[in-house]
């Protein structure tokens, strides 16, 4: 019999794993009040990630939700270790399911130093992937101030590479 455990570890790199058909497209924010200038640029890379299940704070919770912890390091235009968590949700159709997930990054990028956060809105129904991977408004730190984007993620062979569209303002 399969653990709860290992199962929702499935569900969630199912979900990860099905990111290798999506492709969203980057979506800068701007306010029309703002005269700020924007410089919009292309991020790629690899990186590595470890998912590991985690106790639900409710434990009656039904068994077909879960919870798990992100570890990952982005390798290329973006050096940085992240960590962050997921809660999914499986149904009683074959291949249909949600997952969110919050993760803080820092590091570098294109060699501007600090940090931000990005959350996920992944949907599964009956096989058809839907992901989408923002950066959170206004969670960009020190040269990473102001900066906005969305994150495709890819998987080819069980190696995971991104592609970060993004812009920060112009200095």
């Amino acid at each position: 019999m399969v653990s709860l455990g290992t199962r929702w570890l499935s569900v969630g790199l199912a979900f990860l794993c099905s990111s290798l058909l999506l492709f969203t497209q980057s979506q800068p924010q701007s306010s029309d009040n703002s005269k700020e200038k924007t410089l919009s640029a292309h991020a790629t890379g690899a990186f590595d990630v470890k998912i590991s299940p985690l106790t639900l704070s409710d434990q009656s919770a039904d068994p077909k939700l879960g919870r798990m912890a992100i570890e990952k390091q982005y390798h290329g235009d973006l050096e940085a270790a992240a960590k962050g968590e997921m809660l999914t949700a499986q149904s009683e159709i074959k291949d249909s399911g949600v997952y969110v997930a919050v993760e803080r990054v820092t590091g570098t990028l294109k060699g501007k130093r600090g940090g931000f956060a990005m959350y996920h809105s992944g949907v599964m129904n009956r096989g058809k992937p839907e992901l989408k991977i923002t950066v959170v408004p206004d969670s960009g730190t020190d040269e990473l101030q102001g900066l906005t984007g969305t994150m495709n993620i890819k998987i080819d062979n069980g190696k995971h590479s991104y592609d970060f569209e993004y812009s920060l303002p112009a200095k």
